[in-house]
């Protein structure tokens, strides 16, 4: 990026000033910002989490964990079923007051849950929150683009990906020391859940005003505001603009290609969560340790492919190559990652020895961190600013549906596989004197391993398919783009 070249804003007029291609990313106007207030928010949304699942189990009486499945279940259902109707907001409304409006409509709602004592109540109650999350999230990255200069988009997703997860220990320890805290205070009349609830509301209240004073301007036009204010609804239009983001995904190679490879390779390696307590048990016998290590390996993996995508694009930067880690290049290792992470769950799930194990999970981490944050930064600049709340929303709904089914399907292709194993092999081949054990869950894990490499050659296919390539968004909410 030259240094004469200015931040965009949604209506593509300067927002904030120059930025110099040699400035650091917190030197670009709003994004630090933006970045605290995720943290905030994300931090207090696992304590309300984890405050919202203990109520469940408060008020569920003799069947706690249906309320809490029940709970969950609306924090979850929403997203698949609203995420694409949602996407159409993000495009056609003002995103900064958007965000706005759904921190505040989260901390109103936290407020009222400690004066919920049925279980529909908190039914309701979890499905508003959700609602808002389903458009907070694409909208907050349908403007990420707009504060952030292009050569640093893989560090702010990095980042961003730091503030929604790895605030989880962080919030979890705070919410464990909330009831420490009543005692040290003497806040007998102030439980743990409240305290903690209202915490998470002024999270939510202290994001929305950070998020009031970005440097943003509103990516519709007026003229276009006033033509839709003097027309009733038309419904038609809103189907046509969820057609467009649609044909857009199917028809943009580099989309096509992300949303593929994360899709497939979820359902893989979404495999190795419900299944690799059982690996522990029954392969490697490693204890009640084994299992947690795995986890513990699997998360500094992610870490430390993250780090690793953000140090080879700084490193570009510094350097003056960042077009060699741009376009193809990042394309390329996207799908370089892809095959890596494949490679590495069939390898921890052929093999018996538990640091082969974990240093098979270790790289799977790794290629996985690489695969989301890449991914990401391919659809940051690859869709147009009309669509992105579309193409981000239906990204979202295809990650959480990937992995629904890989966690729901785990168990029972494990016991299949167990099923079929022992039929043809009695649960075992021998090679000589090497016997390789056969439970069902090692083939599970196969396939697992097996869809996520073809979720690589997917995505390479479709990255060498020009179809679409031509291909131009509307130049604005509700128009029509250009064909192929």
């Amino acid at each position: 990026m030259n240094s004469d070249h200015s931040i965009p804003s949604f209506d593509g007029s300067d927002a904030s000033g120059p930025v110099a291609s040699g400035s650091g990313l917190f030197a670009a106007p709003g994004f630090l910002r933006l970045w605290i207030a995720q943290v905030v928010s994300s931090f207090g949304d696992w304590i309300g989490l984890l405050a919202t699942i203990e109520v469940a189990r408060r008020i569920g009486g003799d069947q706690p964990g249906s309320a809490i499945a029940l709970v969950v279940t609306a924090r979850v259902l929403p997203g698949f079923f609203l995420a694409s109707a949602g996407g159409i907001i993000v495009d056609r409304f003002n995103r900064k007051r958007l965000l706005v409006i759904c921190d505040i409509v989260r901390a109103s709602v936290l407020l009222t849950i400690p004066f919920i004592d049925r279980l529909w109540g908190l039914v309701v109650a979890s499905l508003v929150l959700e609602l808002a999350t389903s458009l907070w999230s694409p909208a907050k990255e349908a403007i990420v683009p707009n504060i952030v200069p292009t050569e640093h988009l893989t560090a702010a997703n990095s980042l961003g990906l730091v503030a929604a997860y790895g605030t989880f220990p962080l919030g979890a320890a705070a919410f464990a020391g909330m009831a420490k805290l009543g005692a040290v205070f003497g806040w007998t009349d102030i439980g743990q859940v409240e305290m903690s609830l209202v915490i998470d509301s002024a999270t939510f209240l202290v994001a929305a005003a950070l998020i009031a004073t970005l440097p943003l301007s509103p990516h519709i036009t007026a003229a276009h505001r006033k033509r839709d204010s003097e027309r009733r609804i038309n419904w038609g239009q809103g189907f046509r603009e969820l057609r467009e983001g649609w044909d857009f995904i199917f028809l943009s190679p580099q989309v096509r290609a992300v949303l593929v490879g994360l899709g497939t390779g979820m359902i893989g390696g979404g495999m190795l969560v419900p299944l690799g307590a059982v690996y522990n048990d029954e392969v490697l016998g490693a204890g009640s340790a084994g299992f947690s290590s795995m986890l513990v390996a699997m998360g500094l993996g992610v870490g430390g492919g993250v780090a690793l995508v953000t140090l080879l694009q700084s490193a570009a930067n510094r350097f003056g190559h960042h077009s060699r880690f741009a376009g193809a290049g990042r394309a390329r290792l996207f799908v370089l990652s892809v095959f890596v992470a494949g490679g590495s769950l069939l390898f921890a799930a052929s093999v018996s020895i538990t640091l082969l194990v974990f240093a098979g999970v270790l790289l799977l981490g790794l290629a996985a961190g690489s695969v989301y944050v890449t991914g990401l930064t391919l659809l940051h600049e690859n869709v147009e600013e009309v669509l992105r709340g579309r193409v981000f929303a239906a990204m979202y709904t295809l990650v959480r549906f990937c992995l629904l089914i890989s966690m729901a399907a785990g168990g029972f292709l494990s016991d299949g596989f167990n099923w079929l194993f022992d039929v043809v092999f009695d649960n075992q081949i021998t090679f000589g004197n090497a016997v390789l054990a056969l439970p069902g869950v090692r083939g599970a894990l196969w396939l697992g391993a097996l869809l996520i490499l073809m979720a690589g050659v997917l995505a390479s296919l479709s990255l060498r398919s020009r179809r679409g390539e031509g291909r131009r968004a509307p130049q604005r909410a509700g128009d029509v783009g250009d064909g192929p």
